[in-house]
């Protein structure tokens, strides 16, 4: 199964999905797919990914000062959409946009589902 596949499932099946990416912790996208007319996100969803990389990062260190080990998931949730993030090793990431109905707990699992997938793959 491709990356693109694996996404595109994540994507169609969450309910209010606009787009998906795999990105690498230095923000370079590995792959990314994006329903069309979907409304909210006015860049594509690798540049989303970009922008929060940095915090994650930030997140991740404060996770580790505290002690609080990995951080497994970060929710974004935003006026016209919601950003779900989620760790697939140390180097990558799942990003995930939904709209501000979408199906959260769908897409939560979906992304968690298909994480072993996307570790054979890499």
């Amino acid at each position: 199964m491709s990356f693109d596949s694996i996404l595109r499932s994540i994507l169609d099946e969450c309910g209010g999905g606009i787009g998906a990416a795999l990105m690498g912790v230095d923000g370079i996208p590995i792959e990314q797919v994006q329903n069309r007319g979907q409304s909210g996100l006015s860049e594509d969803i690798g540049t989303a990914g970009v922008e929060f990389g940095r915090i994650l990062q930030e997140i991740h260190k404060a996770s580790d000062t505290l002690g609080g080990g990995a951080v497994a998931e970060t929710v974004v949730n935003m006026a016209r959409f919601t950003l779900l993030f989620r760790g697939v090793d140390e180097d990558t990431f799942l990003v995930l946009a939904i709209e501000p109905d979408g199906n959260l707990g769908k897409a939560r699992y979906l992304m968690r589902k298909q994480l072993l997938a996307i570790r054979r793959e890499l």
